[in-house]
């Protein structure tokens, strides 16, 4: 509770505790009880000096059933939490031996006024958490609902026989709990909502007579309400509310999965998706209820971005807010301003409109919502924390109301008495105190409440005036003079063909082809882009780059929506895709990853490489394992997601060109990860695990190694992957599954699957394109080699080029006990003695070659000043001076000295690669200086050229100091017969 440790009972609060208290004694004596019991001691006294200060409902049960206090008393059950299924075990006891309806009625009722008592109880007494109380009053009722379904069940099969589906297997009852209930959030007084269902249509048979399922069903509901609601001389178990199920209290009680899966998929309303959130199988058949919820959850829970649901949110808000202005509303706790019930919107809201995306907002509890509303970046951490602790303060507060008389309200008494008595118990001196901290609590959530949603109309901030202003231009209301002399006002410098292209979207097929919602929403945004492009440093270009994508998702309008209620991310968009044409094409293509512009504190910071790893595990737990085809759709959400987030903090300047590569790099490798897990999984579960060289299982004995600039952490935007798979299994060996494998063709089609869930084109594309060649033997090898294997070829067989090549060969993800073992290969194959002169020739050969393939004319057949002019071209990797040369005195180096400096083999990037050399004093250091500000300068360069989707060719008249100085080094690294042509 918002409390610590008990207050003193106040004064003023004493002679009605003592009035209790004598009435609990008078009972006592009435019953002849005082001398059969023995004595309580002194921790109970108190602590019923504590309740009965507080709840005229523990006082009432206590004298009419005095020895409830020693019952309570055993097992302890007042002082210690229950666990978990014990509160069912309870209530098995007190219904056994139960024959008619009346003696179900009296023993539930009993069982509810004991639990009720030592609820309230553990409550007031500051023994249970706002938590716990909520989870006993919910598993009360599970169990209440549950095993009074199940005596129903039974005395009905006995009177009509056994309800059967098609099948023939015996049909149960679904009985899902909504709202509180559904979310194990009940208050002391809580209504429970029910709906009604069963799995198929049939009819009973073993009975006097036969009914339809529906009918049958329809009488056991109907006395299972009668056994929780009835009121009798014992009182009630819960009211219960059935007004959720099709149709309210028009509608059948009871509909079978199927009527139910059709009306909510061709009439459901939003207020429902919204109620469904909370839906829980409370009783009943609990298989076929998760399979009910699983077909209800595409209803409540759509796979996209989901901005369509703010309409009917904020309508809903509106109501709230209507009610919330009712007179006397103010003292209401949950209704009220700032109330329960508004922190339950907020929660919501945001799991409908992402929780089709972000699985993690799936859940019930309003407090799990809530962390994950931060964790997710959908609010600050501050205001998460306001909103779990109003939330926690509020709902103790609830409970101390609803505890004084077990009566189902939330309105703050009026009452001197009643104030005193809310305030003691919360912890608080005095009524003015108490109240002090309710309103500042109830402030703090209108206020988050009334941002969570708002119209971005309503917003100063984000208003945009000129909407109205170029609202003509998209409503066909101005001829073309007028419509470019408007445009030209706005700031767009070519307003021709701004105006054209305005006219090729409104009469392009897409455009013409939608709905009319679809249309309208349409109308509403294009003025709003048009006034925020003619913001931007350069409206023409803007308006080109985006138009494209306003096309591109005409027919999925909820892209539309998502942007014009978030002018911020409309924003975004426009200075992303101005920067960007690359950015802007992966956006068109792929319109999913539009949600990630919704929050620019999280679009500027790339998660670090644990964090990637944990959120891309997170997210595919929350898949069935054999749902590949989601499976796939979430790793390409994924890497879009991220890679934008890299891009956007590339052009905004907050991510450094190092980093860009590091970030691109984690990405890929938190990918393959879990993609060999997957595979992993899809094989083993297929054919069993394959088997070592020994007759051991072997555990994952595979590694995914990364060549070029994977390997060597270099990743740039649309870099492909190259690939090498190897393995530590007995390839003759067969798996130990129920339809084994050799472990050769185990590995091959376990290599083969991890490549189909990488390259394979779904409709949000591949996740990356991969390079095999690099394995021993090229195209013309096994897909898959076993590290004996690939150690006999790498010390036998390789050409010098593929040791080089292994300079920047690293593990990626697999087996590490498989990966150290790889490790010390290519510590020994890189780290033999070599032949300078011969390996200086070879290397020189190979760089020689590439140049004849691949560098611009001019530098081809050697070093010509005219190749350092305006006229010329310089391709940053191939040409001389370039990124290849660095790499290739780079990998020379290593393979030439790692024998004598084994400390070269530590890193696979060039960088700290020549930052050992350096220090091990093999290349000066001004040298290196110079190569690595030269390769970064390049990479920078190729960085950005990407994002502009050029090619990475500059004017041949820049980066001359750089090209100069790697020339003249690779002249004294790797000198060749082309010095004698090369003018400085």
């Amino acid at each position: 509770m918002a409390f610590s440790s008990p207050l003193p009972v106040p004064a003023t609060l004493q002679a009605l505790t003592e009035h209790h208290l004598d009435q609990w004694r008078s009972a006592l004596q009435l019953n002849e009880l005082e001398s059969s019991l023995p004595e309580l001691d002194d921790e109970f006294m108190n602590a019923l000096v504590q309740v009965l200060a507080v709840s005229d409902f523990v006082a009432e049960q206590l004298r009419r059933d005095p020895a409830m206090a020693w019952r309570l008393q055993e097992e302890r059950l007042l002082w210690r939490s229950l666990r978990s299924g014990e509160m069912a075990e309870l209530l098995a006891v007190a219904l056994a031996g139960v024959e008619s309806e009346e003696e179900l009625l009296k023993a539930l009722r009993r069982f509810r006024q004991t639990q009720q008592v030592r609820i309230i109880w553990r409550d007031l007494t500051r023994q249970a958490s706002t938590q716990e109380t909520c989870r006993d009053l919910s598993d009360m009722a599970d169990a209440c609902i549950d095993q009074a379904y199940r005596w129903c069940y039974q005395q009905a099969c006995s009177s009509f026989g056994t309800p059967l589906g098609y099948s023939g297997e015996p049909q149960h009852m679904v009985i899902l709990g909504m709202g509180k209930l559904g979310a194990q959030e009940l208050n002391l007084s809580s209504d429970i909502d029910l709906i009604f269902a069963y799995p198929e249509a049939g009819e009973t048979q073993g009975g006097r007579r036969s009914l339809s399922n529906q009918e049958f069903f329809i009488r056991v509901g109907q006395r299972l309400i009668k056994a929780l609601d009835a009121p009798t001389v014992d009182g009630f178990v819960f009211r219960v509310d059935m007004r959720l199920r099709p149709y309210g209290d028009s509608g059948a009680l009871v509909f079978s999965f199927d009527a139910l899966e059709q009306y909510y998929q061709s009439q459901g309303r939003d207020w429902e998706r919204y109620a469904m959130i909370k839906a829980r199988v409370v009783g009943g058949d609990q298989v076929a209820g998760a399979e009910l919820l699983a077909m209800l959850k595409p209803f409540v829970y759509r796979r996209y971005l989901d901005f369509t649901a703010i309409e009917a949110l904020r309508s809903l808000k509106q109501m709230i807010q209507r009610e919330v202005q009712r007179k006397g509303m103010q003292d209401n706790v949950k209704l009220g301003s700032g109330g329960i019930r508004e922190i339950e919107f907020i929660g919501q809201a945001f799991q409908l409109i992402h929780g089709g995306r972000d699985r993690a907002l799936q859940q019930r509890p309003i407090l799990p919502v809530l962390d994950m509303l931060a964790t997710n970046s959908y609010l600050p951490d501050s205001a998460v924390d306001e909103l779990k602790g109003a939330y926690l303060f509020l709902r103790d507060t609830e409970h101390v109301l609803q505890a004084i008389d077990d009566r189902q309200t939330q309105m703050l008494p009026t009452d001197p008495q009643g104030q005193e008595r809310v305030a003691w118990a919360m912890g608080y001196e005095g009524w003015g105190e108490f109240r002090q901290a309710l309103e500042s609590q109830r402030e703090r959530v209108a206020r988050h409440f009334a941002n969570v949603i708002a119209d971005p109309d309503e917003d100063e901030e984000d208003s945009c005036p000129s909407c109205d202003n170029l609202a003509p231009l998209w409503e066909g209301l101005l001829e073309s003079e007028q419509a470019h002399e408007l445009l030209a006002g706005a700031g767009f410098k070519q307003p021709e063909s701004a105006w054209q292209r305005l006219q090729g979207l409104l009469q392009s097929g897409r455009v013409r082809a939608m709905q009319k919602l679809g249309r309208d929403r349409l109308d509403v945004f294009m003025p709003r882009l048009l006034a925020m492009a003619s913001e931007q440093d350069d409206p023409d270009l803007a308006l080109e780059r985006v138009l494209p994508l306003v096309e591109a998702v005409a027919r999925r309008s909820a892209y539309l929506l998502l942007l014009t209620e978030n002018p911020g991310a409309l924003r975004e968009l426009l200075v992303l895709c101005s920067a960007s044409p690359w950015v802007a094409e992966q956006i068109t293509r792929y319109p999913v990853v539009l949600d990630e512009l919704l929050n620019a504190g999280r679009l500027y910071r790339p998660p670090e490489p644990d964090e990637l790893v944990d959120e891309l595990r997170q997210q595919l737990l929350r898949i069935p394992e054999d749902d590949l085809e989601q499976q796939m759709e979430t790793l390409r959400y994924f890497k879009r997601a991220h890679v934008l987030r890299v891009a956007a903090s590339e052009i905004a300047g907050s991510l450094p060109l190092m980093k860009v590569s590091d970030y691109l790099t984690w990405i890929a490798e938190a990918i393959l990860q879990q993609v060999l897990q997957l595979a992993w999984r899809e094989m083993s579960l297929r054919h069993g695990v394959p088997r070592r060289t020994d007759g051991s299982p072997c555990e994952l004995d595979f590694i995914i190694v990364g060549y070029g600039k994977v390997g060597g952490i270099e990743l740039g935007h649309g870099s492909d992957l190259d690939l090498v798979f190897i393995h530590d299994g007995d390839p003759q060996s067969e798996t130990n599954g129920e339809r084994p494998i050799d472990g050769s063709k185990f590995y091959t089609r376990l290599g083969q699957r991890i490549i189909h869930i990488l390259t394979a084109q779904t409709t949000s594309g591949a996740l990356y394109e991969v390079d095999m060649r690099l394995r021993p033997s090229g195209n013309s090898g096994l897909l898959v080699t076993s590290l004996a294997a690939f150690a006999r070829y790498q010390r036998e067989e390789a050409w010098t080029w593929e040791h080089q090549a292994l300079v920047r060969a690293r593990v990626l993800t697999g087996c590490k006990r498989l990966g150290h073992r790889f490790d010390e290969l290519r510590a020994e194959v890189l780290g033999r003695q070599r032949d300078e002169p011969g390996l200086r020739a070879e290397v020189g050969q190979m760089r020689q070659k590439m140049r004849d393939n691949l560098a611009t004319a001019a530098t081809r057949g050697g070093f010509d000043v005219s190749a350092f002019t305006a006229d010329a071209t310089f391709s940053l990797k191939h040409d001389a001076g370039g990124i290849v040369d660095i790499e290739f005195m780079v990998q020379y180096a290593v393979l030439a000295w790692s024998c004598r400096y084994p400390e070269l083999l530590r890193y696979t990037d060039n960088i700290r690669i020549l930052d050992g050399l350096r220090d091990a004093g093999l290349i000066p250091g001004e040298d290196v200086q110079r190569l690595q500000e030269a390769y970064k300068a390049y990479r920078a360069a190729a960085h950005r050229l990407a994002l502009q989707n050029q090619p990475g060719t500059v004017s041949g008249d820049q980066f001359h100091d750089f090209r100069h100085g790697v020339i003249k080094l690779w002249q004294q690294l790797l000198p060749d017969q082309q010095a004698d042509n090369h003018s400085a």
